[in-house]
């Protein structure tokens, strides 16, 4: 639902705060189509826009939006599904409401509550309070994430907005790389942590507020809510499986609450599945690639919506229409993401925005069940952890200096500690990989250094949980949610995640390692909740993602000439050295290594960088052309 931006400038300086922050919001439009409006407070220097995407209160609702006294003023991004029972309390404690939108609830949830606010709120969002008499700005994000806020602090000016872009839009603003944040994009893939790949530019973390005050430093920021892990042994497993399911059911419904039609994206694995048979919702969506059945999973997603019955919509993506779009998709995305997947979900996301406004689909499900396969290596071959700590590193660094085999990486992996060996569901280049390749390396933390405080928060917990505790807070974030939001909003369609509710965590947080994976089977207590409501075809399905044939590509001289153009050019030279570039192409073409997802993070991020800084000598200026 919609998108904002604005600033505070209290320097006092005689511009055009209209023309401004319209330019801001105008980068956004996107997001919002339905609608826009501002509100500016010049003597202060504050300035917001607002781009409405319509769901709740169609005919209301119009953002921005103050209290009573006109105080107070909101921008606010996402859905507040409890918001009717909160309106009734604080009608109740004597606020006047304008409109019947969940907008205004937390408006005047925060006039009643403040920060106590984020305990009785259920939903995805990302808001920022403006108070007039303070000149004080009060801003945050959700619970785990789903719904993005992006602040800047520049020359004095505090810059804030769902979207990078529009950020750069203000005169204050000034364009520089950030290359701590590339150092630890190679390893992960995504920019993790609260810093981005724009220097002074920062994105808040889940579960966070801010408040800053005119002529205040770095703002002050703190933490609301974190995903907690209980782990309840009394229930069996029946009771767990009655549970979840009462659980989705109860979430599914919230996710439903809207003013216009609610559809879903649907694939062949469990998560999805589940959500599209227990919704009753009227159209799913698909896509797949026309590259044999891993890769295809249309096929399932149509006999699943014919068993249930809902109408299926489905595409197949060439590979032109995906190579094409990589430019427009890395400029939605803000900062670079090497998750060949969100290409699809660009797709995907925009077949289903020419028949609605809505959709639920299944992120979270395995970050919070324990789907990813990596999550059973701990219980691999127990016995081998009891062998001696030196002993078995050294056996590790004589695996990493052999042919990568499963035995070998096995040894490999093993050698090292939880924290070094898993930094969430990507892990790229190592630290000695990406040295080797970067011209000007060292500003970054290796990458286990980047998760530890995630570790040491869960360090009395087993390493399935603290595996899936990191990804929580880093891999959802990062890669996951931020696709998932960027891609949908591309096309002026949002999406909503059932898995990610407060209630559904705290269940889930308590389930028993052994129900979570059991049998050789990941999310076990999920696919039991789910066998109720699918065939076995589809509850037991092994998880594969959102497979997209890029290794079979980059064997295809036509693309992988694409990337040796990219691999060789000025702007390439400028950050990496070009020949071990040249070698990981050639050896993948030729078969020798797989090193498909190492070329495409390297490659996604020389795209992004020649969108958003097209002039590659001058990267402040300019806008990217791929924005027209």
């Amino acid at each position: 639902m919609c998108g904002f931006t604005g600033y505070l400038d209290p320097r006092g300086l005689s511009y055009n705060h209209d023309a401004t922050v319209k330019a801001m919001a105008d980068q956004i439009r996107h997001r919002g189509p339905d609608d826009e409006s501002y509100f500016t407070d010049p003597p202060a220097g504050y300035a917001v826009g607002f781009r409405r995407l319509s769901i709740i209160d169609l005919a209301g609702g119009r953002q921005p939006m103050s209290n009573e006294d006109d105080r107070l003023w909101l921008v606010f991004n996402g859905e507040i599904y409890n918001y009717r029972a909160l309106r009734a309390e604080l009608v109740t404690a004597g606020h006047v409401f304008k409109t019947d939108s969940d907008s205004e609830v937390l408006l005047h949830g925060y006039e009643q509550w403040g920060e106590d606010m984020f305990s009785r709120l259920r939903g995805m969002f990302a808001f920022v309070i403006y108070d007039r008499d303070k000149q004080e700005l009060f801003g945050a994000r959700d619970f785990f994430g789903i719904k993005p806020l992006y602040y800047a602090l520049m020359d004095g000016v505090f810059s804030f907005g769902s979207e990078i872009k529009a950020l750069l839009e203000h005169p204050a603003f000034e364009r520089r790389l950030n290359e701590r944040a590339l150092e630890s994009y190679l390893s992960f893939q995504y920019s993790p942590g609260p810093e981005t790949f724009f220097q002074q530019t920062f994105k808040l973390t889940p579960g966070h507020w801010f408040r800053w005050r005119a002529g205040q430093g770095q703002p002050q920021t703190g933490r609301y809510w974190s995903p907690r892990f209980q782990i309840d042994e009394t229930p069996g497993l029946e009771d767990w499986v009655e549970a979840v399911e009462q659980v989705m059911d109860d979430s599914i419904a919230a996710h439903k609450i809207a003013d216009v039609e609610v559809g879903a994206f649907l694939s062949s694995g469990v998560d999805s599945s589940y959500v599209v048979a227990s919704a009753q919702v009227d159209k799913t969506f698909s896509v797949g690639f026309d590259h044999g059945p891993h890769y295809n999973e249309t096929d399932y997603a149509k006999e699943l919506s014919e068993l249930i019955p809902v109408k299926n919509y489905s595409h197949i993506i060439t590979a032109d229409q995906f190579w094409e779009a990589l430019p427009r998709v890395q400029w939605h995305m803000d900062e670079p993401l090497a998750d060949a997947s969100a290409v699809a979900l660009y797709f995907v996301a925009r077949l289903a925005a020419q028949q609605l406004k809505v959709v639920l689909s299944g992120e979270g499900a395995d970050e919070i069940f324990g789907g990813y396969t990596i999550y059973r290596e701990p219980g691999e071959v127990p016995l081998y952890d009891k062998l001696p700590r030196v002993l078995r590193r050294a056996a590790g660094r004589l695996a990493e200096r052999l042919p990568p085999v499963r035995g070998v990486n096995f040894v490999a992996r093993r050698g090292r500690p939880l924290p070094e060996r898993f930094i969430g569901n990507a892990s790229i280049f190592s630290a000695r990989q990406r040295r080797a390749l970067l011209r000007r390396p060292g500003q970054a933390p290796p990458p286990a250094a980047v998760v530890q405080p995630w570790y040491d928060q869960v360090r009395d917990q087993d390493p399935v949980t603290q595996m899936q505790f990191v990804d929580l807070n880093a891999w959802m974030v990062g890669d996951i949610l931020l696709k998932s939001d960027k891609m949908s909003m591309a096309h002026s369609l949002e999406l909503r995640p059932p898995f990610l509710d407060k209630r559904v965590m705290a269940l889930a947080g308590r389930v028993p390692t052994r129900y979570r994976l059991a049998n050789g089977t990941t999310k076990y207590v999920l696919r039991q909740a789910a066998a109720r409501r699918l065939p076995a075809k589809w509850s037991t399905k092994k998880k594969l993602g959102f497979p997209v044939p890029i290794r079979l590509w980059l064997r295809q001289e036509a693309w992988a000439a694409r990337v040796r153009q990219m691999f060789a050019s000025e702007r390439a030279a400028g950050f990496f050295y070009l020949e071990p570039l040249a070698a990981l192409l050639d050896d993948h073409l030729k078969g020798k290594a797989d090193n498909s997802r190492q070329i495409w993070t390297v490659y996604s991020f020389l795209v992004w960088h020649q969108v958003y800084f097209p002039d590659a000598s001058a990267p402040a200026a300019g806008r990217p052309s791929a924005a027209a």
